[in-house]
């Protein structure tokens, strides 16, 4: 049996390697990971014990409809229920998207250097995808993408996806920008904008855009976001997507049932109240991104400025090396690689003892790895 050219070419995406895996594999006891921008918290008390509650009801069937989920999300949003899709993780209404909104052959766009799943789940669909140019600082000129997108838009271009804040690199488009660019392509009946929101929460910067305005303003805008990160749900997979109605009909027509369990559920409407939770995680982050920064500059190591809960940084090292060198001395970090980024490393936060440790660790391999 065959399969297409696209399947045969696809280079699936890589998740950040196991704590547990490391240890086995390198003989170590103890492994700081720091490379898939994850709560270093972990989850909210509050989630904790909604989750101990809902195992007494396992031999059930989880809600297919996360009904409660969906009724918090909308109270929240000031959306109706039927505005929102809950998804096993963010990554399957990526997926769900492309899949409903695409045919073979169409294409999607989005920006250089960002989420590889874009690409992964549209190539796994037969769908091509369009590259926005960045400049040095991985910024996109929206103004000049207008106006190539009038001059050259292809009837088959269906999404445009935008990562904000984006995934690697911790940069954002400004309100200021998303206005210009809304302004052309907002109501449109030819293109979807999806904001992915994975990193919102940890946003600090005063121009950051307030999406649940646009959304509202524009119906061929959705918003993608996740309980992921600040949430830290991780291991339990739960994502949101919020649109109109007239979207988010097709996509639960081709999602599973039973695609969130009854613990993601529950633990995701908890997380939600967990407000001092919440605030910590974002303390913590924000404290370390700042601590980071101070280490980078003391060493005259280049990062890009990042509103997310992970720093991107220019080790002037091959990146894979300087990968395998750190992972040895038991700290996880993410080479960039795989991004067309060869020397740049992905740094989470963790928490200030992890950071310190990681710092320490950065300190050695940066004396041993050689620059290029």
């Amino acid at each position: 049996m065959q399969v297409s050219p696209e399947i045969e070419s696809l280079i699936p995406y890589k998740p950040g390697k196991p704590i547990e895996e490391t240890k086995r594999e390198l003989g170590l006891t103890e492994v700081i990971k720091l490379a898939s921008n994850e709560n270093p918290l972990g989850p909210s008390p509050m989630a904790i014990e909604a989750i101990k509650k809902a195992t007494l009801d396992l031999a059930r069937y989880p809600d297919p409809t996360c009904f409660k989920l969906r009724g918090k999300l909308a109270q929240q949003w000031q959306v109706r229920a039927d505005d929102i899709v809950i998804g096993n993780g963010s990554n399957e209404l990526i997926d769900l998207l492309i899949r409903v909104f695409c045919e073979p052959g169409d294409k999607i766009i989005t920006p250089q250097k960002s989420f590889v799943a874009y690409g992964v789940c549209a190539q796994a669909a037969r769908v091509g995808k369009m590259e926005i140019t960045i400049d040095k600082d991985f910024k996109w000129d929206v103004d000049k993408f207008l106006r190539d997108f009038k001059k050259d838009h292809n009837s088959r271009e269906k999404i445009l996806f935008i990562a904000n804040p984006n995934n690697p690199t911790g940069t954002y488009l400004t309100k200021d920008e998303v206005d210009r660019l809304l302004s052309e392509l907002g109501g449109r009946q030819d293109i979807l904008v999806v904001f992915d929101e994975a990193y919102n929460e940890f946003v600090r910067a005063n121009d950051f855009p307030d999406s649940a305005g646009f959304f509202k303003k524009y119906n061929n805008v959705l918003v993608v976001r996740t309980f992921s990160k600040i949430f830290g749900l991780a291991g339990l997979r739960v994502g949101a997507l919020i649109g109109n109605a007239e979207h988010t009909q097709w996509i639960n027509r081709v999602r599973n049932p039973f695609n969130v369990n009854t613990l993601a559920q529950e633990a995701a409407i908890a997380a939600m109240d967990d407000v001092e939770y919440l605030k910590k995680s974002q303390k913590v982050v924000w404290e370390g991104l700042d601590d980071y920064y101070q280490f980078f500059n003391e060493a005259g190591i280049s990062y890009t400025p990042s509103q997310t809960n992970f720093v991107l940084f220019d080790s002037q090292r091959d990146g894979q090396l300087f990968f395998i060198n750190a992972m040895r001395k038991g700290l996880l970090v993410r080479p960039m690689g795989g991004y067309g980024l060869p020397r740049h490393i992905r740094l989470s936060v963790g928490t200030p003892a992890e950071n310190e440790k990681a710092k320490q660790t950065l300190t050695q391999v940066f004396k041993e790895v050689p620059k290029l």
